[in-house]
């Protein structure tokens, strides 16, 4: 099921329906601006890393991948039913947590014909109460998320673009705990 942030962020940057939702390749695109294919990934890079690869081949594409920079929850005991519970959640992503995902799509990024754009976000997740059905998961279920602000866009383009966000300090060869600890994350 779409959700409520997708649709706005294809309006975003397709405001022309008609450009939203389009069959490019036999491949279902989110939006189309001008001759640029939108690619718009809440999920993980690498679902979709075979379908841009493909359409770099012929096409100009922007892959859009949103993090949640700040989340406000709003949980119910059942849908469209009371809010039982408002408020922020304590974890936030930054744009350290793109190179968990980029893991899985370093055979797309970097490509002359793609950009990829990554939004941080202000967010408003709609939870609604279930039972647990495991001893460790979750108590309730997400039905909707929606776009609150966009609080930053990043475009990268080159292996040069995420170099500029490492943090300064770094040796010539470095491990993931060299960055972490220089990024005091």
């Amino acid at each position: 099921m779409e959700t409520s942030l997708h649709r706005q962020l294809k309006a975003l940057y397709s405001a022309d329906s008609s450009q939203q939702e389009v069959t490019v390749d036999g491949y279902r695109i989110d939006a189309v601006a001008g001759d640029r294919l939108i690619e718009i990934q809440y999920g993980s890079l690498g679902a979709i890393s075979q379908k841009v690869l493909n359409l770099v081949e012929n096409h100009d594409v922007t892959v859009v991948k949103p993090l949640a920079a700040r989340k406000y929850l709003i949980k119910r005991k059942r849908k469209n039913g009371k809010i039982i519970s408002k408020r922020y959640s304590p974890s936030k992503e930054t744009f350290f947590d793109l190179f968990l995902d980029l893991v899985h799509f370093v055979d797309v990024f970097p490509h002359p014909r793609l950009t990829l754009e990554v939004l941080l976000t202000e967010q408003e997740e709609h939870r609604v109460a279930k039972k647990r059905t495991r001893w460790k998961g979750k108590n309730y279920r997400v039905e909707d998320r929606l776009l609150r602000e966009v609080t930053a866009r990043i475009q990268l383009r080159t292996t040069a673009d995420l170099a500029d966000f490492l943090p300064d300090g770094l040796p010539a060869e470095f491990t993931t705990a060299e960055i972490a600890s220089l990024a005091d994350i």
